[in-house]
């Protein structure tokens, strides 16, 4: 019988607010922190302020322990807007750098978090954990399998923690339907389905090369990524949807909810992987990635499907994102709202009677917030030295990236490829080509 588990444990870090911590009011901020010795601080820099490493940063300052003293950002614009932003939480301007190398170099830093597009993260990564840091990283953690085959090596012979920032990792509800598929309840699950469907999202229009923005360090931006005159379709945001800084929805909400899949199925690589899709939805605007995918995983005895869409909000069991475990008695169906289980009624596709009858189970509501659950997680692991309690180490972030790159690959070659475990590579030659980081402008890939 599955008995639900208490998740939330008793914690000497302050936790509070349970609403998204994306949209956080920096106001309440300072009516929440209070001041801690000198000796309990933990200092934190952030590299790359403009989206998902600020709300990091505002999740890991509800922790009255956490102390930003250093900002880098190639967009002094954006430097601009955050310090504005943590002075409305009574926070005394940090300092500011555009070189991250500059900022690894400040003593005065203990954590650094990586939030700068994909590209830059196996970089950035390795450098800090030389630098003697621990690291909260952004997902995917690289943009490409070379990458991120480095920086698992990197981690698991350093002594640092390493938090990647799939915080699904540490959201309850998340948890608890895992805990139920894991329980057999639902029978034999062949199939796990995994998809975001994106209505949001508008085309990228086609626009003109431009010259850099004042305040920008453009070349740094670029770093490791092929010289290309500077276009705003390519720069903050919408970097996600061009091959050399990212890997489209794949690897940004795919991340997310394959590592879910996998989680789910106790699954490793896959045998084969092949992707149909394109640039159905707009197939004339500036992106590079699919806008419409379908990827499919093969394992023994069962398979995982990823899809995605962009422009339509009309996904499975009417959900526009989640994750579906197909039993033969029941399916449960999971996204960032809650979890439910569906019975299975009809049994007519063999003679034996239904493996165990199930009851249904109305939708279980999201508790708490995710990445505050998930920051906190990885300050206890920085105060007490232990990674065993990181909850997403970098095995997890490596295995949701190697599989999404997988599906990428796939889509690129368009055939259906075949992984050699043992060799670590793909069986076709045209496959391995797109494995590999193509590092330019002086920029060396690092090699531990």
């Amino acid at each position: 019988m599955y008995h639900r588990r208490h998740f939330i444990k008793k914690s000497g870090l302050v936790l509070a607010g349970t609403g998204a911590a994306f949209l956080f009011p920096m106001e309440l901020l300072a009516q929440m922190r209070k001041t801690v010795s000198p000796n309990d601080r933990i200092q934190v820099g952030v590299i790359g302020c403009k989206g998902m490493g600020f709300s990091d940063l505002s999740s890991m300052l509800k922790i009255n322990e956490v102390e930003v003293v250093a900002l880098c950002d190639v967009d002094e614009s954006v430097l601009g807007m955050r310090t504005a932003d943590l002075e409305k939480a009574g926070i005394k301007k940090p300092k500011w750098y555009k070189d991250y190398r500059q900022l690894l170099d400040d003593k005065d830093i203990d954590v650094v978090i990586i939030g700068t597009p994909d590209h830059w993260h196996c970089l950035m990564l390795t450098d800090a954990l030389q630098a003697g840091k621990d690291v909260y990283c952004e997902k995917p953690i690289a943009n490409s399998i070379q990458e991120a085959d480095i920086m698992l090596k990197y981690v698991n012979s350093s002594d640092r923690m390493v938090q990647i920032g799939q915080w699904q990792r540490s959201q309850p509800h998340f948890v608890d339907a895992i805990e139920f598929v894991h329980s057999g309840a639902l029978g034999n699950i062949r199939l796990a389905k995994a998809w975001a469907y994106q209505g949001w999202m508008k085309p990228v229009p086609v626009l003109p090369d431009s010259a850099v923005p004042e305040g920008v360090d453009y070349d740094m931006w670029l770093g490791p990524a092929p010289k290309r005159p500077f276009n705003e379709n390519r720069f903050h945001f919408n970097f996600r949807w061009f091959w050399d800084y990212a890997g489209g929805l794949m690897t940004d909400w795919g991340v997310h909810l394959i590592d879910y899949a996998l989680y789910g199925m106790k699954a490793g690589t896959p045998k084969s992987v092949m992707a149909i899709g394109g640039k159905f939805a707009y197939p004339d605007d500036a992106s590079e990635t699919p806008d419409s995918l379908q990827t499919v995983f093969e394992y023994d005895g069962f398979s995982i499907l990823w899809e995605h869409a962009t422009g339509i909000d009309g996904g499975n069991y009417g959900r526009n994102h989640g994750i579906a475990f197909i039993g033969n008695n029941g399916t449960l169906v999971l996204d960032r709202n809650g979890w439910e289980v569906i019975p299975e009624r009809e049994f007519q596709g063999w003679d034996k009677e239904r493996e165990n009858k199930i009851d249904p189970i109305p939708l279980r509501k999201r508790e708490g917030s995710g990445l505050d659950l998930h920051t906190v997680n990885f300050i206890e692991a920085v105060k007490s030295r232990d990674a065993s309690k990181l909850t997403a180490p970098i095995q997890v972030g490596y295995d949701a990236a190697l599989v999404s790159h997988m599906g990428n690959v796939a889509f690129k070659t368009g055939n259906r490829i075949y992984w050699d475990e043992t060799a670590h590579r793909f069986k076709e030659e045209a496959a391995n080509e797109f494995v590999t980081a193509n590092y330019q402008n002086g920029w060396k890939l690092p090699i531990l």
